[in-house]
């Protein structure tokens, strides 16, 4: 097929905050670079999810005046912190002053993420980035000698069935001196970088959490502008590592979510009703009485760390921000480390550049992140993790907190380095060796059901494209999915996307419209039977998450 080629100095594939601050340092840097942004939303921003407390520590770095701006996002600093550790029927406050040092947040801000990498975008369209929304990068464009040249953006116009419609339009090939991989956690493109460059080669296996998140607008006599609680222990069990923040951001509005590490055993766990379930805890409901449901979403989050890393250099460019799992654990943050390794990776091609290189491997660039401030963000913080995973949420939480305290006094570990142990969708134990869970019905003022909750995602997918799931072997998904781990799909996925039915033949049933490419079925499918994959256009329209 005659495809049409565009050429640029650098392509970037994602508008997060890694993919933006590497658009803006490369501008910054030399003003006569091409630099084109490919983000599958529909508009910069809407597929954007996080909690989001932010260390302003790489806006800082890119941006050093941006205080001294009326229309920057950063407008309520953490105030007032809450640590808490849940039972049932219990809320025990954790003294701050006990927690290590790095736990603290003053100085950080509560903020909406998707609002501030808006507002990165405006920065970097004002240098003079191309920024393209509504185009997926669907495939890797190579040369003879299988250097990444660029990529191919999707085709439009294909039918259900993958062949070319009445509107058809062949995707055309990006091609430039770098390509730059910023599509978040467990992106399509850098997972098939990682296999074809073996670049997870001498790591530990990748760990993640799935994230699940509400916006509320509350009563003003409960808001407390800048006020942050996280809690570990219920409604998770012991075994089931995770925990919930409440963040309390301008306008009434307070962000609520939980995130679930998901490395959990029980095939029966869901965690959206996990969330459903927390809200109905006396530490939480009182504050959401009378309030009004925003905004719903979920996402993965890159959780393996320091160990588990991929090497980011490949023949032609470079993986930045979640896609290389920058994220620190235990503060629940990972933006900060992502726009840090924008900017250094911008700094490595610019150089590259300016000295005629191209289509060769930044090597610097992966010794650069390790040897700097993102690389002892997290080292310090390179235990916790495999804590939780090996002795539970209790004695893990304990051990991270002497870990993380050794390495504040001692700059040392009394663990060493610990590794992960085994991937995520390994740890799923067949449904005959646990406990079912029952989840209580939604009162639909405090908890809610997927349906109505996917309704506030804004999630639209065109109906006549090609399907984004793709289920490699149905026999083995029936045989393995359903009948060993009793269906874990149709909990884990918190839109609802799967349904198994059980005719004379159990069916899965696949409702794609309804994803909101949290891509937990990549993660979490035992068999590692399930690829996401970027559609044709849609998914969630995310306005203040």
């Amino acid at each position: 097929m005659s495809r049409e080629e565009l050429h640029c100095d650098v392509a970037i594939v994602g508008a997060g905050p890694a993919g933006l601050a590497a658009a803006i340092r490369l501008k910054q840097a030399n003003t006569d670079l091409s630099v084109v942004v490919l983000e599958k939303a529909a508009a910069v921003g809407d597929h954007i999810l996080s909690g989001a407390v932010v260390d302003p520590v790489g806006i800082e770095a890119l941006l050093p005046n941006f205080r001294d701006e009326t229309d920057h996002p950063f407008t309520t600093p953490v105030g007032e912190e809450r640590f808490l550790w849940l039972t049932r029927r219990m809320a025990v406050p954790l003294p701050t002053a006990l927690l290590p040092p790095l736990m603290g947040n003053r100085g950080n801000f509560a903020v909406s993420l998707g609002k501030v990498v808006r507002w990165l975008g405006d920065k970097a369209a004002a240098l003079g980035v191309e920024i393209y929304p509504g185009f997926a990068a669907a495939d890797l464009v190579l040369d003879a000698h299988g250097a990444v040249r660029g990529v191919r953006v999707a085709d439009r116009g294909r039918t259900k069935d993958g062949e070319p419609g009445p509107g058809f339009l062949p995707g055309p090939a990006l091609l430039a001196r770098y390509t730059l991989i910023a599509e978040g956690a467990r992106g399509s493109l850098s997972n098939k970088l990682i296999r074809m460059f073996r670049l997870d080669a001498g790591r530990a296996p990748q760990k993640f959490g799935l994230g699940v998140k509400e916006l509320w607008r509350i009563d003003s006599v409960r808001h407390r502008p800048g006020r942050i609680q996280h809690s570990f222990g219920w409604p998770l069990d012991n075994a089931t590592g995770g925990g919930s923040f409440l963040y309390h951001l301008e306008d009434n509005q307070v962000a609520l979510g939980l995130v679930v590490h998901l490395d959990y055993a029980n095939p029966y766990l869901s965690p959206f009703e996990e969330l459903q379930r927390i809200k109905t805890h006396f530490a939480i409901r009182p504050i959401l009485e009378g309030g009004e449901r925003l905004s719903y979403g979920a996402r993965v989050i890159s959780e393996g760390g320091w160990q588990s890393a991929p090497r980011t250099a490949f023949p032609g460019g470079l993986l930045l921000g979640c896609v290389a799992g920058l994220v620190n654990v235990p503060q629940i943050k990972g933006s900060h480390n992502a726009v840090l390794s924008g900017i250094l990776a911008a700094e490595c091609v610019a150089r590259a550049i300016a000295a005629g290189r191209a289509h060769d491997e930044l090597d610097e660039f992966d010794q650069a992140w390790r040897a700097g401030p993102i690389g002892a963000d997290l080292r310090r913080v390179r235990n916790v993790k495999p804590l939780f995973s090996r002795f539970g949420t209790l004695a893990g939480a304990a051990l991270g907190g002497v870990d993380m305290w050794a390495g504040a006094l001692f700059d040392r570990s009394p663990f060493g380095a610990l590794s992960h142990r085994e991937s995520d969708h390994a740890a799923l134990r067949p449904a005959a060796s646990v406990k079912p869970i029952r989840y209580l019905k939604p009162d639909n003022r405090i908890t809610f059901d997927r349906p109505s909750s996917v309704f506030l995602s804004n999630t639209h997918h065109p109906e006549d494209q090609p399907p984004h799931l793709v289920v490699s072997d149905p026999d083995l998904q029936r045989q393995s999915e359903f009948g060993v781990f009793a269906g874990p799909s149709t909990r884990y996925c918190p839109a609802g996307v799967y349904e198994w039915v059980e005719d004379s033949t159990p069916r899965l049933i696949i409702n794609a419209a309804n994803c909101i490419h949290c891509k937990t079925c990549d993660v979490k499918d035992p068999n590692q039977n399930i690829e996401w994959t970027p559609p044709e256009s849609g998914g969630p329209s995310y306005s203040t998450m």
